[in-house]
């Protein structure tokens, strides 16, 4: 079975080696550094399937790093590792391309949790390259993360466009805020749910010009979109 590789940007060396270590037992193949300027150059040399960056680096913070990483593969996840909780720091990192944040300190249990459902989602995307998903006035994109509206292209982030397809399976019909949470991060945590109002808040504002689509929250149970043609 192959191996997946994994590019992870720390500086602080003992919780790097912890973590690198750890990981290592868990058959991954971890390439670490310690410097957010020699990032970019290792993910062209590795390829890896997955990075997980620290926020505050030395040289380029980890926002940066994700944003050029992007540029060069638009599927690749990406987890913030980071002390920074605030909504407005959530956005930052989603607006980064960043798929998942965990908060320090943190659990290598929890770490892997998260790991392991970033690729099992990217496995599951579909595999047909001609995947596109109408509804309203709008375009899905399935591979290329792209959400096509008014001659506009919005790139999404992983996470972004697994809950946009997750809403669309589930168009005009009731959906359990819990069973989203349960299929997009695992489980349903407190931090997992903010996450997720957050990424709400992104497609509403994404979808905001094509009126005969709306996200509805029905409070106590979830959401509802809703799709006029």
């Amino acid at each position: 079975m192959q191996k997946n590789k994994i590019l992870y940007v720390e500086d602080e060396p003992f919780l790097g080696r912890i973590v690198k270590e750890s990981l290592e037992t868990k058959a991954f193949i971890v390439t670490m550094t310690d410097n957010g300027s020699r990032a970019v150059s290792l993910f062209k040399e590795v390829q890896p399937d997955l990075c997980v960056l620290d926020v505050m680096l030395p040289g380029k913070d980890g926002y940066t790093i994700a944003r050029e990483i992007r540029q060069l593969r638009a599927d690749i996840p990406i987890i913030f590792v980071t002390a920074k909780t605030q909504t407005t720091d959530l956005l930052h990192g989603f607006d980064a391309g960043g798929n998942d944040y965990i908060k320090k300190p943190f659990s290598l249990e929890e770490l892997l949790v998260r790991i392991n459902n970033l690729l099992q989602l990217t496995r599951s995307n579909p595999s047909n390259k001609n995947s596109i998903l109408s509804f309203g006035q709008c375009q899905f994109h399935l591979l290329r993360y792209e959400l096509h509206i008014d001659n506009n292209v919005k790139k999404l982030s992983h996470r972004e466009a697994t809950l946009l397809q997750t809403l669309l399976e589930h168009s005009n019909t009731p959906v359990l805020r819990k069973d989203i949470l349960m299929k997009i991060w695992g489980d349903d945590s407190f931090f997992n749910s903010r996450n997720l109002d957050v990424y709400i808040t992104k497609l509403r504002e994404y979808l905001k010009s094509d009126s005969s689509v709306e996200i509805i929250t029905i409070k106590g149970h979830g959401y509802l979109f809703s799709v006029n043609k």
